[in-house]
């Protein structure tokens, strides 16, 4: 009896998994736990995910269950599973090995910045491990396609009226399921930390999204209205469309006697080893940065990104605006700032009479700096490939040393006051666990605080760059400090390193906090002051008695308030997707005619010699291509005022020729015709 009620039972569980809805159910959880366990480098993790809290867990496993649903309508069943089970996997495997290389998950976003992650893969993977991925890839879809061909199709007729219901249902159940969890606080559409998101609301949850909520949601009752009421209590301006408040007109203070160059220094992962619990050093590893944060104004700056996102701080501190305020995980580099110019400081301090110069010793199209930059209101980029004397980490990350002559071609190239923002790389991760620097090479030792010789390696990897970059800050300051103008230079860090540091590791107990210090070579007060970096250049314009633009005075008059972030994200949405109340109605911003590199890059002289031909000129690189009649010809960098053609270039015309800087992929960022 008993044998035949487990054959009874067995039946009955085997014509259970023959209903779509059924198997859709048991691969979407099973799906969901392997997706958590990889975002969690731990299938016990995953497992403890799903005990701990199932409400959010099975919310998940319903998001794919949806998506699975659609195999009620197709005949090739397996196949459409498959292909469905096969995207979710790829999310999970992908999110995985993202959060090996840096501390935000996968989101949305990462897609656009595609070609950015294609480029530096070679930093981050053997040409080995590049290569097997790239049969894997080719294998995968091979294999889809054999699926596809083989995948057999359902031999009864689909009720398409009844499973198109079902959907449809499964659909509206979500929505209601979405609602109900958000209005009793088991979900949330605020994402303070994306990577802890991640981990508390689900990976399924969390990377939708990224996708659906992008921008600026707009504000209950906007109108000019709500705008003029940020203002009321500030300047008397009356009606805001007869006296709008373009910002290079704007002023809430007196003007600066004697207006300071200005040099922002964005350094790569940058953070005092110090600040790492349990750690102890043969030396000082930043004793330049930690000289200057005594003499100086300096303090704690809370930066949007953690492990990656160099872009969003630095789009927080060039703007003044608040990158939560934007959809979970977006890039405004990627999104809105491609298509509309916004204020920034560049803009700002245009009508002050200054120049605006990007310095970036890496690819100028990362994050679409070539374009963007634009936007933002820079007159020239000199990004790498505008660059000579570029020495390399083992790595394959250029060093910040090569900034420094930047910086100062920049400040000497106009005659007028100069913003310069210099972004560095050298500090960017990964950083390797077996040993890439002998001992005898490594000026710093970590002397206490790790046993595991892995995490040790990188550890003193990641030291041995930071400690470069602040031999950079010296020899910097050393320049400055006896500059015949009078200037300020202000670094801060963008975000923390890869190290899989939690905030239990820090003595801020926080993986969101770097630090600044505002350096001058004169006299100006100082000001310890802990910051977001959306608050930077407000204070550096405040420190130097500059009141322009709206949101520098907004920062420095309004902070305090108690409905600050929530008026600042209604001053956001205006200037980027409303009505531009704020500018009376019209966005005063044009895109700049951005010149990439200062050097001006000119052709000499032409000639056949030895079976080549020779390009002599001015300010040549590396990364400078002849082109001929229109196409490229093999080009080998001799010196800066040398360019070789193998075999000659067939052509005496020089109006054949022209001179391009050519980044990866033959990306072209600039040309110069020869005349």
């Amino acid at each position: 009896m008993r044998i035949r009620d487990n054959t009874r039972l067995a039946n009955v569980f085997s014509k259970l998994l023959r209903f779509g809805v059924v198997q859709s159910a048991i691969l979407a959880i099973l799906l969901n736990l392997i997706i958590e366990s990889l975002g969690r480098h731990s299938f016990l993790d995953g497992f403890g995910f799903m005990l701990k809290d199932p409400k959010v867990f099975f919310y998940n496993a319903f998001i794919i269950f949806v998506t699975l649903s659609i195999s009620l309508i197709v005949k090739r069943r397996i196949f459409s599973y498959i292909l469905i089970c096969s995207a979710w996997l790829a999310l999970g495997i992908t999110n995985g090995v993202i959060l090996s290389f840096r501390m935000t998950p996968f989101t949305v976003a990462d897609f656009a910045l595609f070609e950015n992650g294609i480029s530096i893969l070679p930093n981050y993977m053997s040409t080995f491990e590049i290569v097997l991925a790239a049969i894997g890839t080719v294998a995968l879809i091979a294999a889809f396609v054999i699926a596809f061909r083989r995948a057999p199709k359902r031999k009864k007729k689909i009720n398409y009226k009844l499973n198109i219901s079902l959907i449809l249902v499964f659909v509206i159940s979500l929505y209601g399921l979405t609602n109900l969890g958000i209005k009793n606080w088991w979900l949330s559409t605020y994402f303070s930390n994306l990577a802890y998101a991640y981990r508390d609301y689900g990976v399924a949850y969390c990377f939708t999204n990224t996708w659906l909520n992008r921008g600026i949601p707009t504000p209950k009752k906007y109108s000019e209205e709500l705008i003029i009421n940020i203002f009321e209590d500030g300047i008397p301006l009356g009606n805001i469309k007869a006296n709008p408040l373009i910002p290079v007109t704007f002023t809430a203070g007196g003007e600066v006697e004697n207006k300071p160059n200005i040099i922002y220094v964005q350094l790569e992962s940058f953070i005092d080893p110090y600040m790492i619990n349990g750690l102890k050093f043969s030396k000082d590893p930043i004793p330049n940065f930690r000289r200057l944060k005594r003499e100086h104004s300096s303090g704690f700056l809370r930066v949007p990104s953690v492990g990656a996102g160099t872009a969003n701080t630095e789009f927080e501190v060039l703007t003044g605006m608040r990158i939560m305020s934007f959809g979970p995980g977006e890039y405004p580099y990627k999104t809105v700032l491609r298509k509309t110019a916004c204020e920034s400081i560049n803009y700002i301090l245009k009508d002050l009479g200054y120049s605006s110069h990007a310095i970036h010793n890496h690819r100028g199209a990362f994050y679409g700096r070539d374009e963007i930059f634009s936007n933002l209101g820079f007159d020239t980029f000199t990004s790498l490939e505008y660059m000579n004397g570029v020495e390399k980490t083992p790595g394959n990350w250029a060093k910040d040393f090569v900034l420094k002559d930047e910086i100062m071609y920049a400040l000497n190239s106009t005659k007028d006051k100069d913003f310069i923002l210099a972004i560095s790389v050298q500090g960017h991760g990964r950083y390797p666990e077996t040993k890439r620097i002998p001992d005898e090479e490594l000026v710093v030792r970590i002397t206490e605080g790790i046993e595991d010789e892995a995490e040790l390696n990188a550890m003193e990897y990641y030291v041995q760059q930071i400690y470069e970059m602040d031999q950079f800050i010296g020899e910097l300051i050393d320049q400055i400090e006896n500059y015949h103008e009078d200037v300020v230079v202000v670094f801060y860090g963008d975000h923390l390193p890869v190290l899989n540091l939690t905030s239990d590791d820090l003595v801020t107990y926080s993986v969101h906090e770097t630090e600044y210090v505002i350096y001058s070579n004169f006299e100006l007060r100082k000001i310890d002051e802990d910051l977001a970096s959306y608050q930077l250049t407000a204070q550096v314009l405040e420190l130097l008695g500059i009141q322009k633009g709206i949101l520098p005075w907004y920062h420095q008059t309004r902070k305090n308030y108690g409905n600050y972030l929530d008026n600042l994200e209604i001053l956001q949405y205006d200037m980027l997707y409303g009505q531009n109340y704020v500018f009376g109605m019209t966005n005063p911003f044009e895109p700049t005619d951005l010149k990439m590199g200062i050097r001006d890059i000119r052709v000499d002289d032409i000639f056949d010699f030895a079976g080549s031909t020779y390009v002599i000129g001015e300010n040549f690189t590396p990364y400078s291509r002849v082109s001929v009649k229109g196409d490229f010809v093999d080009t080998v960098f001799v010196s800066p005022q040398i360019l070789r053609i193998p075999g000659g270039a067939g052509s005496s015309n020089p109006e054949d020729y022209a001179i391009s800087q050519v980044g990866k992929y033959n990306y072209v960022l600039s040309t110069v015709d020869v005349k």
